[in-house]
C-alpha cells in the first residue's frame, strides 16, 4: 500500500488483494470447509461492501478454491473483514489463517491472471474457470459490490485468458478428471469392459467422466439426481435412464463403477450405508467423488470392498500425468508477465491524467493573465498581433504539459511516478485530483 502527500493531508491509495485458499494450499477437508455457496456468496458479498477497508469485492468458490478479490482502501482491516466474515460462517480458527494466500497489487494481478488462463487449476489450461469467474463476477455486479477497478482487472484477465488459449505455441496437456476417473477405474479391475457405471448428479464433470468411462467399455446403468428431469437428459445422451434419488440404493448395491458430483450441501452417503450396501458383495466398488462439498463421508473409505477418491487423489493422478505442463505453463508465464506490465503501464498513464489536465488548466490561467497584463501595458494590438500572442501562449503550455506528461507516463516506478506528481501538483498548486482506472472512462 502506497501513501500519497496531497497538500497537507496522507492519502492512502487503494490497492488489489486476493485472498483465499486452494488445491494448492490445503487439503480437500479443510477446502471444503470454507466452500461458500451461492446463497452464501450473496450473503458474502452485502456484508464485505459494508465492511471496514473494502471498497469493490468478488467471491470465488469452486471445487478447488474459495478466494476474496479485493479492491481495498486498507489491506490491514480488508483482511480482518475477511477474517470476521470466515470465522462468522465458516467457523475459521486462527490456526487455520496459515492455509491462506494474501496477494497484494501485482501479486495479485498475476494472480488473477493466472486464475483465468487455467494456470493456477487442477487441470493446466483449464477453461470451466473462465465461467466460473465470469460468474463470480456477475454475481458482484448483481450485488453492486464490483466497481470500475475490478471491472477493469477482471476485463483484462479475459482478454489475457483468450490470448493464451489462442496462441498455438501453448499446449496445455489433455489428462482431465475425466482421465483420472478412468486411471483410478482400471487400476482397480484392469479392463472396464462391461464394467456397470452409475452416475450421482448429472451435470457437465458426471457427463465428461462418464463418456470417458464409456469409451474404455463400461455400460452406463443409470443417471440419479434430485430431480428425475435433469438425470434423463443426461441418461437419454448415455443410452441409459435416469433414476430417482429415492430408488438409489438398489442401483447403487449393482454398480461396479460410481461417479458422483452433486451440489448437495450434505453427504449422499454414509459408511453405515456404505457397509449395508456391499453386504455380501464379491466384487470391489470405486467410487470417484469429485463433488464440492463432498458427497461421500470419507469414512466410507474404511469399508472393506470400497475404493474411494476424492478431489485430492484425483488431483495427485493428474499430477502423475500431466507430461509437458511445465513447458506450456512457461511459455503462458511469459505473456502473463507481459500483459501484467502492459496493464500497470496503462494504469500509470490513467493515473496522471487528471493531475496534467489540471496542470494545462493551470498553465493557461497563468499565460492569460500574463498575455492580459502584457497588453495592458502595450498594447493595443492589431487582430493580427492578438492571434500570434495566443498561438505563442498555446504552444508553450502544449510543450510543457507535454514534457511533464511524458515524463510521468515512463517513470517504471509507482512510487517515482507518485513522488513527481505530487511535486507537479505542489508546484503549481493544483487541487488533488480523483484518480482515473486504466480500461475505464471517467
Amino acid at each position: 500500500m502506497l501513501f500519497i502527500r496531497v497538500g497537507k493531508e496522507v492519502a492512502v491509495e487503494p490497492s488489489l488483494m486476493v485472498i483465499g485458499v486452494n488445491h494448492r494450499t490445503a487439503p480437500v477437508a479443510t477446502r471444503e470447509r470454507f466452500w461458500i455457496s451461492e446463497k452464501r456468496r450473496y450473503e458474502a458479498l452485502a456484508e464485505l461492501a459494508q465492511a471496514e477497508g473494502i471498497e469493490e469485492v468478488m467471491v470465488l468458490s469452486t471445487c478447488a478454491r474459495t478466494e476474496f478479490l479485493l479492491w481495498s482502501t486498507d489491506v490491514t482491516l480488508a483482511a480482518n473483514s475477511v477474517m470476521r466474515l470466515l470465522s462468522a460462517q465458516c467457523g475459521l480458527k486462527l490456526s487455520e489463517w496459515e492455509n491462506f494466500y494474501r496477494h497484494l497489487d501485482d501479486a495479485a494481478l498475476l494472480h488473477i491472471f493466472r486464475l483465468a488462463a487455467g494456470l493456477d487449476s487442477v487441470v493446466s489450461g483449464d477453461t470451466q474457470i473462465v465461467s466460473q469467474l465470469k460468474e463470480s463476477w456477475r454475481q458482484a455486479q448483481k450485488m453492486n459490490t464490483a466497481g470500475r477497478y475490478l471491472d477493469a482487472v477482471i476485463q483484462k484477465a479475459m482478454r489475457v485468458s483468450e490470448r493464451i488459449r489462442c496462441d498455438s505455441k501453448i499446449d496445455f496437456p489433455q489428462f482431465s478428471i475425466a482421465d483420472a476417473a478412468v486411471k483410478v477405474a482400471r487400476q482397480v479391475f484392469g479392463s472396464l469392459q462391461e464394467k456397470k457405471l452409475l452416475l450421482i448428479g448429472a451435470g457437465r464433470i458426471s457427463e465428461l467422466c462418464a463418456k470417458s468411462l464409456l469409451d474404455q467399455g463400461a455400460r452406463s446403468i443409470g443417471v440419479i439426481s434430485r430431480t428425475i428431469e435433469h438425470a434423463g437428459e443426461l441418461a437419454e445422451k448415455l443410452g441409459s435412464r435416469g433414476i430417482p434419488l429415492e430408488d438409489r440404493w438398489q442401483h447403487m448395491a449393482q454398480a461396479d463403477v460410481i461417479v458422483s458430483s452433486t451440489s448437495c450441501p450434505h453427504t449422499v452417503l454414509s459408511r453405515a450405508e456404505a457397509e449395508s450396501m456391499v453386504q455380501g458383495r464379491e466384487a470391489p466398488l470405486v467410487i470417484v467423488d469429485v463433488a464440492m462439498p463432498r458427497d461421500i463421508d470419507p469414512d466410507v473409505r474404511k469399508v472393506p470392498g470400497v475404493r474411494l477418491y476424492d478431489l485430492d487423489d484425483v488431483k495427485g493422478v493428474i499430477d502423475e500425468n500431466s507430461f509437458g505442463r511445465e513447458m506450456a505453463e512457461v511459455e503462458a508465464e511469459k505473456i502473463l508477465h507481459a500483459e501484467a506490465r502492459e496493464f500497470r503501464r496503462s494504469l500509470a498513464a490513467q493515473r496522471v491524467i487528471p493531475t496534467i489536465v489540471a496542470l494545462r488548466q493551470r498553465l493557461d490561467e497563468i499565460c492569460r493573465q500574463e498575455l492580459d497584463s502584457y497588453r495592458a501595458e502595450n498594447g493595443p494590438f492589431t487582430q493580427d498581433q492578438n492571434e500570434m500572442l495566443n498561438a505563442i501562449m498555446v504552444r508553450m503550455t502544449q510543450r510543457i504539459t507535454g514534457s511533464l506528461a511524458r515524463e510521468l507516463k515512463e517513470l517504471p516506478e509507482q512510487m517515482d511516478q507518485d513522488q513527481m506528481t505530487f511535486a507537479v501538483q505542489r508546484l503549481f498548486h493544483l487541487h488533488a485530483p480523483e484518480m482515473a482506472i486504466a480500461g475505464t472512462t471517467s
